[in-house]
């Protein structure tokens, strides 16, 4: 996918962060996109910041960890941008405590949102790119994902369960021409990052940004349809 322009790209989480810095990266390379998030307000100011490089921009305001919204978002969105190629399961929540302490509707809300929210998002996107026999698909996991630590069981156990699904996905679904990357990175300087005390956002300098990563998923979709990232961890050079 060398040439990316006019592609049709849904980026979940795309008012900010991670996901507008991808949301802005593919409307340089020409790629209509639809972004989704909680906060019309903040997704309204994001598109008309992408609309501001000539391509088509819109968004949906639903919930990912509520299916019976996914449903009609994802069926809207869809029917406005007229096709998908790209989907960019980017949205989702962290929260840090000790096993006992951390509330347990706050431990479910977390798996809930960044597990069970990328599984219904994938589920109603994935009938269009197989009916097209091509597409590819992000999934955002985290270095937490690949190894726990204390204070993150709920954050960790939400990205080991999206590395496995994303896996398990990938050899599902290679025979129909779709390609499915899960890409760990470590702390970013987003916005996420930033409120919960663990990025500076005067760290431009030591810590990697938003505008890297989304460096990144650009160079994987713009690998030859032969080829396929399936999967990556993104570091900063500084400990």
């Amino acid at each position: 996918m060398k040439n990316m322009k006019s592609k049709k790209a849904i980026i979940t989480g795309g008012s900010r962060g991670l996901g507008k810095a991808t949301a802005m990266a593919f409307a340089k390379e020409g790629i209509d996109i639809a972004i989704t998030g909680r906060n019309e307000t903040v997704l309204k100011e994001t598109v008309t910041e992408l609309e501001a490089f000539g391509i088509k921009a819109i968004y949906s305001v639903f919930d990912v960890g509520n299916y019976e919204d996914v449903k009609k978002g994802i069926k809207t969105i869809v029917k406005n941008l007229g096709s998908v190629d790209i989907l960019v399961n980017n949205a989702g929540i962290a929260a840090f405590g000790s096993f006992n302490e951390m509330d347990v509707s706050q431990w479910s809300q977390i798996i809930q949102t960044n597990l069970m929210g990328m599984y219904y998002v994938t589920k109603e996107v994935l009938p269009y790119l197989i009916d097209k026999n091509e597409g590819d698909i992000i999934n955002i996991a985290s270095t937490a994902g690949l190894n726990g630590n204390a204070n993150t069981s709920a954050y960790s156990a939400s990205k080991f369960a999206v590395i496995g699904m994303s896996e398990s996905l990938m050899k599902e679904v290679r025979k129909n021409n779709i390609r499915v990357c899960t890409l760990t990175p470590s702390t970013i300087a987003s916005d996420m990052s930033i409120e919960l005390g663990i990025a500076n956002k005067d760290s431009h300098d030591s810590m990697l940004q938003p505008e890297d990563f989304a460096e990144l998923i650009v160079a994987s979709l713009k690998l030859p349809r032969r080829a396929m990232l399936k999967g990556a961890s993104l570091w900063s050079t500084n400990p």
